[in-house]
């Protein structure tokens, strides 16, 4: 499986960071891992220096074999937390998705 990254402008996406989003994608997400193929994670912050609530997104979307992509985004106070919610998002998908293609 790959994991591509990618950031806004207004978002250091150094390695760092990469690492952190990595490990959180493998602790919530580590059990799909054989079933998809690719993981797309973008982080931005919409409000840039200004600051503001809630302003940096996480949007990651999963590919499965023979599958249509799915996808969540989540919006929140910083970068981990943002992340976070996406991931809770994604995996609450890739299971009900999972438990239809087992029905079928």
């Amino acid at each position: 499986m790959q994991i591509q990254f990618n950031t806004d402008n207004n978002i250091d996406g150094n390695e760092m960071l990469q690492e952190r989003v990595n490990a959180m994608l493998e602790q919530h997400l580590g059990r799909f891992f054989p079933q998809l193929t690719l993981l797309k994670v973008h982080l931005s912050d919409s409000n840039a220096a200004k600051g503001g609530g809630h302003d940096k997104h996480c949007t990651i979307e999963a590919r499965m074999e023979h599958a249509e992509p799915v996808a969540a985004t989540h919006a929140d106070e910083d970068v981990a937390k943002a992340l976070n919610g996406a991931c809770a998002k994604l995996k609450s998908l890739l299971d009900t998705r999972i438990e239809k293609r087992r029905g079928h």
